[in-house]
C-alpha cells in the first residue's frame, strides 16, 4: 500500500473509501475505492482532510477490506438473511421475511477473537421485520491476512451459520376466557381483541374463543375441545393469581397438559403458564397481558408461533432483562425488556 500527496494521485485509482461527515445531516462515502483520481477532486478531499491517499497493492496471502468482509458475511448468514453491497468496508445482513431471529452466540463470541474481525448483531429470539437490519460485519485494517478469513469460515462450518431466521408459521388459534363476570355480561371481554391484534402481526388467527366461569373443569373441559377440533394453540386468559378464585391452573392441569412451567421470572407476567397437550401448547395468560404493551406473552410468543418448544431453562434465562422499565413512552422491542434470552 503505498502513501501519496493528494496533488500528485491525480489518475490514480484509491484504494479505500473516504467518508464525509456532516454533523447531524450526514455521514457516508464521499468517495469510493477504485474511483479514478480527477484533479477536480483535490479540493474535496482537502476539505475531508485527507492530504494523502492510499493506492493499494494488495500482497500475496492477504484481502482487501471488502473481499474479507463479503466472506466472512457469507460464512456467518444463514436461512432468510441476504447481505448489502459493501460501503466503507461494512456489509450489513437483512431479512427476507418477517421471523423469528436466530443468533448463533458460540460462533458470534468465537469469530469476534478473530484478531481484526467485528461482527455485532441485535439480540436474539425476537422477531423481525422483513428488510430490517439485523447483523452487520467488518474487517479493521484496510487488509488482512487470507488466514485469518479462513479461521472464520472454518468457525462457522463447524458451529454453523451466526445469523439465521425461522419463519412464522400460521397458527389457528383457539382464546378460552375464563370469569364469571364476564360469561354473566357484567364486563366485556377486552382481552380477546388483545390477543386476535397481536395473532394478526404473526399471520395467525383465532379460530375459536369460549368464555368460562371460574371453575376448574370448565376451563378442563374447553381446553380439550379445542385441542380435539385440531386447534394449533390454545390461550387461556385470567384467573393466573393464587387467589381462592383462580382457579385456571388447575383447569389447564386438569385437561391432561403437562405444565413446563408456572411462575416466570419477568416483570409483567410473572403468573405465567406454560404447557402442553400432546403437541399443543396451552399457555395461561395473567391480566397483564391485556393492558401492558410488553409482557411475557410478547417475549415467548414469536418461538411458539415459529414452531420452537422453548424449555424450562429458555424461561429462566429471561430473568436477564426480565424486568420492564415501564417507561412513560414504551418503546418495545426497541428496548432492552426480555433481551437476556439471545441465543
Amino acid at each position: 500500500m503505498r502513501r501519496v500527496p493528494v496533488q500528485d494521485a491525480v489518475g490514480m485509482v484509491l484504494g479505500h473509501d473516504v467518508t464525509r461527515i456532516v454533523p447531524g445531516e450526514f455521514k457516508g462515502r464521499a468517495f469510493a475505492r477504485g474511483h479514478v483520481i480527477q484533479r477536480e477532486d483535490i479540493p474535496d478531499f482537502l476539505c475531508l482532510g485527507k492530504e494523502h491517499i492510499y493506492v493499494m497493492d494488495v500482497p500475496s496471502g492477504w484481502l482487501h477490506e471488502e473481499e474479507a468482509a463479503l466472506r466472512i458475511a457469507r460464512a456467518a448468514a444463514g436461512a432468510g438473511i441476504r447481505l448489502t453491497p459493501p460501503a466503507e468496508g461494512r456489509i450489513n445482513f437483512e431479512t427476507e421475511q418477517a421471523a423469528l431471529l436466530k443468533i448463533n452466540l458460540e460462533g458470534l463470541l468465537e469469530i469476534n477473537a478473530v484478531e481484526g474481525v467485528a461482527l455485532a448483531t441485535l439480540h436474539g429470539n425476537q422477531a423481525v421485520e422483513a428488510g430490517q437490519k439485523v447483523a452487520g460485519t467488518r474487517v479493521i485494517p484496510l487488509i488482512i491476512e487470507a488466514e485469518k478469513v479462513l479461521t472464520v469460515e472454518s468457525i462457522a462450518l463447524r458451529l454453523g451459520p451466526v445469523v439465521t431466521l425461522k419463519p412464522f408459521k400460521p397458527m389457528d388459534v383457539a382464546v378460552i376466557v375464563t370469569g364469571s363476570e364476564v360469561v354473566e355480561g357484567r364486563i366485556e371481554d377486552a382481552f380477546t381483541p388483545v390477543l386476535e391484534a397481536k395473532l394478526a402481526g404473526y399471520g395467525s388467527r383465532v379460530v375459536g374463543n369460549r368464555l368460562v366461569r371460574d371453575r376448574a373443569a370448565e376451563t378442563a373441559a374447553a381446553i380439550q375441545d379445542f385441542a380435539r377440533a385440531g386447534a394449533d394453540m390454545i390461550l387461556v386468559t385470567g384467573g393466573m393469581s393464587v387467589d381462592p378464585d383462580d382457579v385456571t391452573p388447575a383447569g389447564i392441569r386438569a385437561s391432561g397438559a403437562d405444565v413446563l412451567v408456572y411462575g416466570a421470572p419477568v416483570f409483567p407476567g410473572v403468573m405465567f403458564m406454560a404447557a402442553y397437550l400432546g403437541k399443543v401448547p396451552v399457555l395461561g395468560l395473567p391480566g397483564c397481558v391485556m393492558y401492558y404493551r410488553a409482557s411475557i406473552f410478547d417475549l415467548v410468543l414469536p418461538r411458539f408461533l415459529a414452531g420452537e418448544r422453548p424449555t424450562r431453562a429458555d424461561f429462566l434465562q429471561l430473568a436477564y432483562g426480565g424486568f420492564c422499565n415501564t417507561c412513560e413512552t414504551c418503546r418495545y422491542p426497541r428496548c432492552a425488556f426480555g433481551k437476556g434470552a439471545a441465543r
